[in-house]
Formats: C-alpha cells, sequence, structure tokens
C-alpha cells in the first residue's frame, strides 16, 4: 500500500534531494538571462555607436557642423586622441589598455550576475568600451592608437558620442546601484 502511495504522489516521504536541485537549476537560469541581457545592452550599445560612426564618417566628416539646438547642439566631427576634453593625447595607449580591461572585468563579473539592473548597467558599459576600444585599434594613425570619432557637441562642454553617453549612463547606474546597496549577485547590503 505504501508504494501504491508514493506513486500515486501522496506525501508520506518527503525528499529533500530532489527539492535542491530544483532550486539551483531554476537560479541557474535566471543568472543565464541576466548573462543574456548584459550581452544584449552591450551589443545594442555597441551597434548604435558603431552606425552612428560610420555615417559621421561618411556624410559629416570634412563638411560644416549641423545646428541641431541653434548653437546650443551641433552634430561636429572631430577625432578625439585623448579623453574628455581632448585631455590626454599622448596616452591613448592607456586610454586603450584601460578600455580592454574594463571589457575584461566586466565579463569575468558576468559569471556572478544574478541582477536585472545591474546587467543594464554593465551592458551600457561594455558597449560604450567596446565602441571606443574599437576606434582605438582601427582608426588612424594606428593600432592602439587610433583617435575616437565624436560628434555631438553641446555648447560650452565636450563634443561626445554614444559610447560615451552609453558609458556615463552605465556609470550613474552603478553609483545609484550602490547607494542603494544593490550588488551585482542580487543581494542588498545595508552599511
Amino acid at each position: 500500500m505504501a508504494e501504491a502511495e508514493r506513486i500515486i504522489g501522496t506525501p508520506d516521504t518527503p525528499e529533500p534531494a530532489a527539492a535542491e536541485p530544483e532550486q539551483s537549476g531554476e537560479e541557474r537560469p535566471r543568472g543565464r538571462r541576466r548573462i543574456a541581457v548584459l550581452f544584449g545592452v552591450a551589443a545594442f550599445a555597441y551597434a548604435l555607436d558603431l552606425i552612428s560612426k560610420m555615417i559621421v564618417v561618411a556624410k559629416l566628416e570634412h563638411h560644416p557642423p549641423i545646428e541641431i539646438i541653434g548653437d546650443w547642439l551641433k552634430f561636429e566631427a572631430i577625432r578625439n586622441a585623448g579623453a574628455a576634453f581632448g585631455f590626454g593625447e599622448a596616452f591613448t595607449v592607456i586610454f586603450t589598455v584601460i578600455a580592454a580591461a574594463v571589457i575584461v572585468v566586466i565579463a569575468r563579473l558576468a559569471r556572478k550576475l544574478y541582477s536585472l539592473p545591474w546587467a543594464i548597467a554593465l551592458g551600457l558599459l561594455l558597449g560604450g568600451a567596446l565602441g571606443n576600444l574599437t576606434d582605438r585599434i582601427f582608426r588612424s594613425p594606428g593600432v592602439f592608437e587610433g583617435a575616437v570619432v565624436d560628434f555631438i557637441a553641446p555648447k560650452h562642454f565636450a563634443v561626445f558620442n554614444l559610447a560615451d553617453s552609453a558609458i556615463v549612463c552605465g556609470g550613474i547606474l552603478i553609483v545609484l546601484l550602490s547607494f542603494r546597496g544593490l550588488d551585482p549577485d542580487g543581494t542588498v547590503h545595508k552599511d
């Protein structure tokens, strides 16, 4: 009789060993989905940056700036070998190494990622870093010394591109998540 009850599914004996694999099985797909979000956001940010730079180089470089909102916002193609505001033009190789290091750190962190907001933030950071790293590797004057294509020119501010925007947005989101105590693994801590 006990055998028949077990086959029918009456709860006469709990099976804790079966419950644990189901729980860990649920956590793994959830982590994989977060990783997919990270790489999906990164691919989207990277593609937008790459396409925008191709259009800027083809249609705007060596042409007068296009005024979007009077002289407050223009599209103006420039090549920037340095960082924001053109600082550090002699350190292009260092910026290339930093971008590559950011990509490696994000790829390693992705294995422990269980937070959707962190996946989005890191995806933006990754996509932006890949966009500017592509310029630094493949644009003139040479490998690891290439100048980044910038084109968004607000009045009294640095000229930047969509990769820079993705990096800044990802960085702001990371700061906000850190202030809220949310870690990339999905845990919340209060200090």
